[in-house]
C-alpha cells in the first residue's frame, strides 16, 4: 500500500498536498474552537481553564491524532467541556455539539462562495482557458476546502459515539442517552464508524458531496 502523502504528491502535486494538510489542520482546529466558544457561551469555562482556546492544532489534535494523520491521512480533535455547567442543560449539550459541524458548514460556505464569485468575475478562471498556474492552485485550494468541510460536517453528524451527532441525538431523547451511556457504546460506535469508512457507502457519499460542492459553485458562478 502506497503512503498517502507520496500518493497525493505523485498524482496531484505538491500544492494540492499542502492544501490538503492546511485544510485538515485548520478545519479540525476551528471545529474544536467552535465547541469551546459554544461551551463558554453556555457558562462552562473548562475550555479556557484547560488551555484549549488556542489556535495551535497540536492542542486540539494531540500527538496521537497527528501521528495517525501523518501515517494514513485521518485525524480528529478534542475539546474538553463539563456539560453540567451548561445553562440550558441537555439543550446546551446539543448546542455545543452542533457548533463544531456548524463551523465546518460555515467554512465550506465561505470557501465555495469565494470560489464561485471569483469564477463569475474572472472569465479565465471560469473557463480554465489561459489560466495561470497560481490561479489554478488557488481554485483547487478553495474547492478542496469547501468539499472537505462538507465531508467533515456530514461525518460528524453521524449519530454514533463519540461523534457529535450522537451527542445531539442524546440531548433530544433520554432513551437514546441511556443507550449511549452503556460502557460498550463508545467502542461499538467506533466499530460502526470505521465500517462505514471502509465501505462503498462512504465512497458514494464522497461522490455525492463532490457533486453538491460543484453544483453550489456553478450556481454562484
Amino acid at each position: 500500500m502506497t503512503w498517502w502523502v507520496h500518493n497525493v504528491f505523485e498524482t496531484q502535486g505538491l500544492p494540492y498536498l499542502l492544501s490538503w494538510i492546511f485544510w485538515v489542520l485548520l478545519s479540525i482546529t476551528l471545529h474544536e474552537l467552535a465547541h469551546g466558544w459554544a461551551a463558554i457561551w453556555e457558562g462552562d469555562r473548562t475550555p479556557i481553564e484547560t488551555g484549549h482556546m488556542s489556535s495551535n492544532p497540536v492542542v486540539h489534535m494531540g500527538g496521537m491524532s497527528l501521528i495517525v494523520f501523518a501515517l494514513i491521512g485521518f485525524a480528529w480533535g478534542m475539546m474538553p467541556v463539563r456539560p453540567w455547567n451548561f445553562r440550558h442543560r441537555r439543550w446546551g449539550e446539543a448546542i455545543v455539539a452542533f457548533a463544531g459541524p456548524a463551523m465546518n458548514l460555515l467554512l465550506a460556505f465561505v470557501s465555495l462562495t469565494a470560489l464561485g464569485l471569483w469564477m463569475r468575475f474572472d472569465p479565465a478562471v471560469q473557463s480554465g482557458t489561459g489560466i495561470a498556474d497560481w490561479q489554478l492552485h488557488v481554485k483547487h485550494f478553495l474547492w478542496l476546502g469547501g468539499w472537505l468541510n462538507l465531508v467533515l460536517f456530514t461525518l460528524n453528524l453521524i449519530p454514533v459515539p463519540p461523534l457529535d451527532g450522537s451527542r445531539i441525538l442524546a440531548a433530544c431523547s433520554q432513551t437514546i442517552r441511556t443507550w449511549y451511556s452503556h460502557p460498550n457504546a463508545g467502542m461499538a460506535g467506533l466499530i460502526v464508524f470505521f465500517l462505514i469508512m471502509t465501505t462503498n457507502l462512504f465512497n458514494g457519499a464522497l461522490l455525492i458531496l463532490g457533486a453538491i460542492t460543484q453544483q453550489y459553485v456553478d450556481l454562484i458562478s
